[in-house]
This record gives C-alpha cells, structure tokens and sequence, in this order.
C-alpha cells in the first residue's frame, strides 16, 4: 500500500513572502513522453493502513517552513534555474524516480519532502511505502515521485538534503531514547541556524522530546546568569519576580554544576514561593580512563531532590553512556550531538533503479 501525504502541503505559521522560482511544469499535451523504470528488488510488501500517521513539526510563533523552503531551492536554482537540465531533460518527459535507502536507519522529512514537491509542481504524484519514523534497511526503495522530469531533478537536492539530515538525527535519537528509557531524551538549542525547527522536528520523530524552543518559552537559567547575578538563589529570585511581575506563565528550569549548588536550589525553594520546574545537573557524569563513566554525583544529586522537581542529567553524554545516565533516576537527558554532530543518512532519488542498485552493490551501499 502506497501512502499520499499531500494534506501537509503547508505547515507554516508565518505568511511567507512571494518568490518566484525557475521551475518548468509538464506541458499538456498528447505528444508528453513518458520514462518508467521500475525494480523489483526491495519492492514493500502491501500495508494494511491507508494513511500515514505523519507527526507534525513542533510550534514556533515566528517560524515560517515554507519560507525555508522557498530559500532552499531559490539557493539552488539561482537567477536562471538548473541549466543542466534546462539543456538535457526534454520539457514534456514524464518520469517515475524512487527513493532508495543505502543504509539502515529512521527515515524522517517524508512529510517536508511532500512540502518541497508541492512548492516546485504541485501536479508531482508523491506516494510512499513507508511514514516518518519507520525503520528502513539498505537496498530498499521507500517512496516513489512521478511526473515532470526537470521539475523532479531541480527538487532533488534539496529534498534529499533534508531528508538525510533529518533521517540521519532520528535514528540517533531512536538509538538514544531505547537506550535511555524510561528516561526521556532531549536535544537542545545546539542546531544548524535556521533549521531548528526542521532538526527539532526531526528528534520527535526519532523518538525523542524537544526542549525549549528557543530564548522566548522557556526560562533556563545558566551559568552565566549565575554568574552575573551573583549565585543560583540570586538567579532564581530576579526570575521569580519577573515573571510575577509580567504574569508569565512557562518552565523555569536552573542548571546547576555542583552538590552545593543543588542545596542552594533546594534551600531557596524551601524558604520561598518559587515557579521553577526543573534542575539541570549539569556535567555531574564524570568520564572515565576506561571510557566507563561514573555517574555516583548524578545520582547523589537526584536522591538530594527527592522527586521535587524535574531532573534533567547534561554533559558526557554518548550512545555509550546513555544507559548508565538513565539508570541514575533523572527525568531527563539532554545531548547536543543528537543536532550538532549528526551523520546523515544515505538516502538517494533514482529514475534508473536497476542500474542505481546494481552500483550499489559494487560500493556495498545497497
């Protein structure tokens, strides 16, 4: 059973500004050449479901993913479009093109690759095999597009662009969130600029939880609001009172480094009314010789809580040392490399599947 995910054609949330793109649509005509190639290696097996259980991006007030979008492909094509194909790809050829994956992971921007067919022609027929967050293995073909062949190949970088970065951030997250569970994992702030929402987009897909947004949803209090307002107890007194003050409702989350800093936390909050939610216990995992970790001070400082507020474990934390982490009983584990030091995942768009798998398999990348 192929999937349609036409229905998520726009999920912007600002108005986007109108461009206009170099980008031929199919002409109509009796004389349209029609190229279809097809392989029967890796082929799906038919699905029961009808509808893709497609998640959708998280909120942002400002974001605007169609303008991204419309940047991407207006980086790509420039002032005079794709002047390879504008000279080799007649204007009326039709063609059938697949997605084929060359390696195993998550897959993750089904429903953003949908988007960026729908902005480049919005007559493309998009159907895939598998939903956002399936596991896919090396060899098979997951999707297929059909229709306009110039319009297919001016969409395919930056389709695939997409996809592999979010594919190759969801299948670490999956990794890590198994790893860790129950305990939930986050990524952070620590993401490509203007493509947040795009990499937190692909973490929920993985498996994993977002974090805050950005600077305006949540108050965390770091160590340089620490440091400048002259302690933690400080910190979380200014933060309570503005809040008050402004009846702003959100998170309030302070990190904290040290045992004692975490009694300072909890002394406050003992003596005064205080909107926090969360301590981050921050670099509490000690990495070992032996590539072990001890995480004997995490766990101090969790049991020093006490289920008074949420816990979120930060620093050293790899595949490897995921497990250990979540063992110690903290709420949370936040990791900065599940956005910031991801490897991608090899997906690619072939019109020529037979061919494409057969130099697959001479590179063992299919």
């Amino acid at each position: 059973m192929m999937y349609s995910i036409r229905s998520f054609s726009n999920f912007s949330t600002a108005a986007a500004a109108t461009t206009s793109l170099p980008i031929l649509h199919p002409l109509s005509t009796k004389s349209r050449r029609v190229l279809r190639m097809s392989a029967t290696i890796g082929t799906p097996n038919p699905r029961i479901s009808l509808e893709p259980m497609v998640i959708k991006p998280p909120f942002h007030p400002t974001y605007d993913l169609k303008a991204v979008i419309k940047l991407a492909l207006e980086e790509d094509a420039g002032d005079i479009g794709d002047v390879t194909c504008l000279a080799t790809i007649p204007v009326d050829m039709q063609v059938e093109a697949y997605f084929l994956a060359k390696e195993d992971g998550i897959v993750a921007g089904i429903a953003l690759a949908d988007m960026i067919f729908n902005e480049v022609d919005p007559s493309l027929k998009v159907e895939w095999y598998q939903k956002d967050g399936d596991y896919i293995r090396k060899g098979l073909k997951f999707g297929k597009v059909y229709g306009c062949a110039h319009n297919i190949v001016v969409a395919e970088r930056v389709v695939l662009n997409f996809m592999q970065r979010m594919s190759g951030i969801a299948t670490l997250t999956k990794a890590m969130a198994d790893a860790a569970h129950p305990t939930c994992i986050l990524e952070t702030r620590k993401t490509a600029p203007g493509l947040r929402l795009v990499d937190k987009w692909a973490v929920v897909i993985g498996g994993g939880q977002n974090h805050r947004m950005g600077l305006f949803d949540m108050v965390m209090i770091k160590d340089n609001h620490i440091s400048v307002s002259g302690g933690v107890a400080k910190a979380l007194k200014c933060v309570d009172q503005y809040l008050e003050q402004r009846n702003l409702q959100m998170g309030v989350e302070v990190e904290t480094r040290t045992l004692e800093e975490v009694k300072e936390v909890l002394d406050y909050s003992s003596q005064t009314k205080t909107l926090l939610t969360r301590i981050m216990l921050d670099n509490m995992v000690v990495p070992l010789s032996d590539g072990d970790v001890d995480v004997s001070m995490l766990k101090e400082a969790v049991e020093l809580i006490n289920g008074r507020f949420e816990t979120e474990a930060s620093g050293n934390v790899t595949l490897d040392t995921v497990q250990k982490i979540g063992q110690s009983g903290v709420t949370y584990i936040s990791s900065g490399a599940l956005t910031h030091s991801i490897k991608a995942l090899d997906i690619s768009l072939k019109i020529d599947t037979e061919l494409a798998l057969e130099v697959g398999r001479r590179t063992k990348r299919a």
